[in-house]
């Protein structure tokens, strides 16, 4: 049996993935769903304000020390990319698989500031204006999201070459939203390289909320291809 670290997008909890585990778990397998340092709701303002993306990359191998895990399958929700490439690169091989869930997929030196699109960036920006470290989640969506910190989006990745070396790495483009996503190019990019598996889902961004089965199913290694019901999730 498998274990999962699923680890969320920026503003989002381990409540994101709420529909997943569970159906994760019923298929057998252990899961680890993270909130992330700084998007806890008990987080002070001392705390947001300095939690980066080695903080982050520390929450997981946290994790892993504490477990005793040394075969665990990282999957990362869009900012979410960035921490597991961080964390895996860390690991000391203790990382079989990373699955990038319409998420980032950072080579050494880049942000999620320098990865992103122009709309996030400015978004990134008039979010974290009220306080200068935090970033206000956009207006709508789910209440319980929380200010992301600031400096975890705007640090630079540094990579030596394990992330890499992780046996079995994929990328899962959700095409329901192609007008505003930031990962269109990223996905040329990871078809073109045979050291990446890439997926398509006919999703919006937050896949794992309105397509859990089909998330699921691509953890566990299903074929969602031709199933409609994931399709009509792409136009909700």
């Amino acid at each position: 049996m498998a274990t999962f670290i699923l680890v969320p997008g920026a503003w989002h909890g381990s409540w994101a993935f709420e529909a997943v585990v569970p159906l994760l778990e019923r298929a057998g397998h252990t899961v680890h769903a993270l909130t992330l340092t700084g998007l806890r709701p008990d987080d002070d303002n001392a705390t947001i304000a300095t939690a980066n993306l080695d903080t982050h990359a520390d929450d997981v191998l946290r994790l892993l020390d504490r477990t005793h895990l040394t075969n665990a399958t990282l999957v990362g929700h869009s900012y979410g990319g960035m921490v597991i490439a961080a964390a895996a690169d860390r690991a000391a091989g203790r990382i079989s698989r990373l699955v990038h869930l319409d998420a980032y997929v950072p080579r050494d030196g880049d942000s999620c500031w320098s990865s992103t699109s122009d709309g996030y960036r400015q978004s990134f920006t008039a979010g974290a204006a009220p306080t200068g470290y935090a970033v206000q989640p956009p207006a709508g969506g789910d209440p319980r999201r929380r200010p992301h910190p600031l400096g975890s989006l705007l640090q630079e990745i540094r990579l030596t070459g394990r992330f890499d070396e992780v046996p079995r790495r994929e990328f899962v483009y959700c095409s329901g939203w192609e007008e505003r996503t930031p990962f269109a190019d990223l996905h040329t990019r990871l078809q073109a390289d045979p050291g990446w598996l890439v997926h398509d889902l006919p999703t919006a961004h937050n896949a794992m909320r309105e397509a859990p089965e089909a998330v699921a199913a691509l953890l566990l290694g299903e074929d969602v291809t031709d199933a409609p019901e994931y399709a009509r999730c792409a136009h909700r």
